[in-house]
């Protein structure tokens, strides 16, 4: 339903541009309309019914500053509605050609005008009502209207008066195509890739979705023999054979803290399963959160060298949950990997965001992955599956709201920058 609202909206806003380009022309036949009746009036000496002219001309004014302040308070166009502000435009084309000379007036080729915008604009049934309405109104013409007294010269080419306002017409039809239909292909194409974007991006939270379901139930099935393996190691600890050897008891001391870290992973699995911010969440504070994920981490992680920098000064309550937590420590571990021997990271407040650079010294990413950053089982690991785990971050950040982005260092090896809205994160009474 979200990624039906989402691709929804893309069309409305698609639509509402092309209405605002509709209401531009408009406003063009305006000043062109103001613009032929004179020169037609003043260099050719024709005599127009001028106030039953301008009586249209202020009809198509007083639509036009209508449809300004309709369309600027709302973005939802429909079919329907861009159907009748073509009917009205050719209404008033048809108006201004009745009272100009009707069928014999060279203007009366604007009508191709409507119905080209009508194939690009609307639906095939109402570009049809287009095609059959002008067709009436211009046969119309030809039966009711008065022809302009103008001489029959076509001999004399483009001297003649007809010949000059055909040539007219096409010039102005040809340049407002150009520059229309540009700018409206151009509105449908940028919301065809809109509409391309939601529907990937609902292809990979469904692969969420689906991982999410799979993770529950493998944490569910590992909670028994990780209690089991618990008792075990109880066992063994009391037992005379491993009591008295300090090397062994050193060992199953090891053994217990990796099976605490790999039951406080399936508690988060369990806790966040499905929710970025669920039943897990926890208030704390930015650099509590971060000061303790970081020397968690460095603790059951077997890094050489970590260099870690909170530059947030101005502490706030928020709230983190487990699923944040794993997203942070799945790119710190990434990195780790890639580069063994030092990893950094930096945490930085600014303009509303909450920002985390990872960076390492390892080999960094290769073009193709960072094209398709975050996209599922793209890794360079070389093992099946993959590239999960940034995949993963991705998406949790911008479940919140945020981004995750990746580059190469020019000094060699590669930088992660997790980017968080705070008010994604803020307390209720933080965010009032």
């Amino acid at each position: 339903m979200k990624q039906e609202a989402s691709g929804a909206g893309a069309r409305e806003a698609a639509g509402h541009k092309n209405m605002m380009q509709l209401i531009e022309l408009r406003w063009i036949a305006v000043v062109g309309q103001i613009t032929t009746i004179a020169t037609a009036m003043l260099g050719f000496g024709l005599q127009l019914p001028l106030v039953h002219m301008l009586e249209v001309l202020a009809c198509l004014i007083a639509f036009n500053i209508a449809s300004h302040l309709r369309w600027h308070e709302s973005r939802a166009v429909s079919n329907s509605e861009i159907l009748l502000a073509l009917l009205v435009d050719v209404g008033t084309l048809t108006a201004q050609l009745y009272l100009s000379g009707g069928a014999s007036n060279p203007f009366a080729f604007l009508y191709l005008l409507q119905v080209i915008l009508g194939a690009v604009l609307l639906e095939a049934w109402s570009t049809w009502v287009i095609v059959l309405v002008t067709s009436l109104c211009l046969a119309g013409l030809a039966l009711f209207s008065k022809p302009l007294p103008l001489p029959i010269d076509y001999e004399r080419g483009i001297e003649s008066l007809y010949v000059q306002g055909m040539l007219i017409c096409f010039m102005l039809i040809a340049a407002l195509l150009v520059v229309f239909i540009t700018r409206i292909s151009r509105n449908v194409r940028a919301g065809d890739a809109q509409l391309a974007h939601l529907r990937q991006r609902a292809v990979e939270e469904e692969h969420v979705v689906r991982m999410g379901l799979l993770a529950s139930g493998a944490a569910h099935e590992l909670g028994t023999p990780l209690a089991t393996l618990s008792v075990i190691l109880g066992d063994w600890r009391r037992m005379p054979e491993f009591r008295g050897n300090p090397e062994l008891l050193e060992e199953i001391g090891e053994m217990e803290t990796q099976l605490k870290r790999c039951k406080a992973i399936v508690s988060g699995i369990l806790l966040s399963a499905g929710e970025a911010r669920g039943e897990s969440s926890t208030r704390t504070t930015i650099n509590t959160f971060l000061d303790g994920l970081v020397e968690e981490w460095r603790d059951s992680r077997p890094v050489k060298s970590f260099s870690y920098e909170n530059r947030i000064r101005q502490d706030m309550p928020v709230v983190f949950d487990s699923a944040l937590k794993q997203m942070i420590c799945n790119v710190l571990d990434n990195a780790l990997e890639a580069s063994p021997g030092w990893v950094g990271m930096e945490a930085t407040r600014a303009d509303g965001h909450v920002t985390l650079r990872v960076t390492d010294t390892g080999a960094g990413f290769e073009p193709a992955m960072l094209e398709d950053f975050g996209r599922p089982y793209q890794s360079s690991k070389g093992k099946p599956g993959g590239g999960l785990g940034l995949f993963l971050s991705v998406n949790v950040a911008r479940t919140l709201g945020g981004t995750v982005s990746a580059r190469n260092r020019s000094e060699g090896g590669a930088e992660v920058l997790i980017s968080l809205p705070l008010s994604a994160i803020a307390l209720d009474e933080e965010k009032a």
